[in-house]
C-alpha cells in the first residue's frame, strides 16, 4: 500500500505541479538538517585546510629563515671583504710614501701572556725577514722582529714593557726614548727636562738613532704633559699612532743600514757627483780648444797677406 502510494505521489509531482508548494516547504523545513548533516565534512575540511595552511606557513617561515641566514652570513663576509679591501689599500698607500724596500705580512697569532706584546707573522726566513726588522701597519710604526723562524717570525710591539725606540717631536726635532708601559694604549716619554717644549697633540716619530728604525716613521701622539717643579723630569704620556690591537696587514721593512746622517752625506756625494758631470758636459773638451785656437791664429796670420 505505502509502495503504491510513493508511486503515485512521483507521478502526480512529475507530471503536475499540484505537489509543488509541499516540495518548497519541505525543503525549507528539511534546509537546517541538510546543514547539520554536511557540518561534520564542512569542519573537517576546514580543519585539514588550517592545518595545511600552518604547515606550509611553517615551512616556508623556516625557509626564509634559512634564507635570512644565509643572506647575513654573505651581508657579513661582504662587510669583511670590504673592510680587508680598505685595510689593503691603506697599507698600499702606506707602502707607496715608503723609501725603503717593504714586504706585506699577515698577522696569524698573539701571545696569549697579556705582559708581553708579542705578535706571530705569516713570513719568515724563507721571505728575506731578519732579527731587528722594523714593522709598521699603516697608520705607523708597531715595532721589530725579535724572533725569526723559517716561514714565520715574532713581532715585538712598541708598547711591550721591555721596549724603547728613540723619537723626536716632529715640530721641533727634540729628542727622547718611547718606553713601552705594557698598556697597548700608551706609551711614555724618558728623562724629558721639566722645561722641555713639548706639547699635548706633537706627533712623535723615529729618530733613527740606533740604526734600528729608519728616521721619520710617525710613532705616537703626545697625548699629556705634567710639569712638576719638585721633579727633574716631565710626565709625558703618548698614544700610539698604529692601530697595535686592529690591524691585521703589517710592512716589513727592509732598509740600507745608513743612518740619516749617512744619507744625507750620501744624498750629497750623488749631487756634487751630478753638478760635476753636469760642469763636465757644458765644458769644452781640451782637443777642440786647441783646434779653435789654432784656426783663430791661422786666420790672424791671412789677414795682412790680403790687404
Amino acid at each position: 500500500m505505502l509502495g503504491l502510494l510513493s508511486v503515485v505521489l512521483m507521478v502526480v509531482d512529475a507530471r503536475f505541479d499540484t505537489l509543488k508548494p509541499v516540495r518548497n516547504q519541505m525543503a525549507l523545513v528539511l534546509t537546517p538538517f541538510y546543514w547539520l548533516a554536511d557540518l561534520p565534512v564542512k569542519a573537517w575540511q576546514s580543519a585539514t585546510e588550517q592545518l595545511n595552511a600552518r604547515s606550509e606557513l611553517i615551512a616556508e617561515n623556516e625557509r626564509l629563515k634559512a634564507e635570512a641566514l644565509l643572506m647575513q652570513r654573505r651581508l657579513q663576509k661582504l662587510a669583511t671583504l670590504t673592510e680587508q679591501n680598505v685595510r689593503l689599500r691603506e697599507l698600499l698607500n702606506s707602502a707607496e710614501l715608503v723609501d725603503e724596500r717593504v714586504l706585506v705580512a699577515e698577522l696569524i697569532g698573539v701571545d696569549p701572556n697579556p705582559f708581553t706584546h708579542r705578535l706571530l707573522i705569516n713570513k719568515g726566513g724563507q721571505d728575506g725577514v731578519f732579527l731587528g726588522q722594523p714593522v709598521l701597519d699603516a697608520s705607523g710604526l708597531m715595532g721589530q722582529v725579535v724572533e725569526v723562524m723559517p716561514y714565520t717570525a715574532r713581532v715585538l710591539l712598541i708598547t711591550d714593557s721591555s721596549h724603547s725606540i728613540p723619537v723626536q717631536i716632529n715640530r721641533n726635532s727634540l729628542r727622547s726614548i718611547a718606553v713601552g708601559t705594557g698598556n697597548p694604549e700608551r706609551l711614555e716619554l724618558r728623562h724629558v727636562a721639566d722645561t722641555a717644549d713639548v706639547r699635548v697633540g706633537d706627533l712623535l716619530v723615529s729618530s733613527g738613532l740606533g740604526q734600528r728604525f729608519p728616521a721619520g716613521y710617525p710613532v705616537a701622539t703626545v697625548t699629556e704633559v705634567r710639569n712638576d717643579p719638585s721633579q727633574a723630569f716631565a710626565v709625558i704620556n703618548a698614544e700610539p699612532t698604529a692601530k697595535l690591537n686592529r690591524s691585521r696587514y703589517l710592512l716589513l721593512v727592509f732598509n740600507d743600514g745608513l743612518s740619516p746622517e749617512q744619507r744625507a752625506e750620501k744624498a750629497g756625494e750623488e749631487q756634487r757627483k751630478a753638478d760635476t758631470d753636469d760642469a763636465s758636459a757644458a765644458t769644452p773638451a781640451p782637443e777642440a780648444a786647441v783646434e779653435s785656437n789654432q784656426a783663430s791664429a791661422a786666420e790672424q796670420a791671412a789677414a795682412p797677406e790680403d790687404n
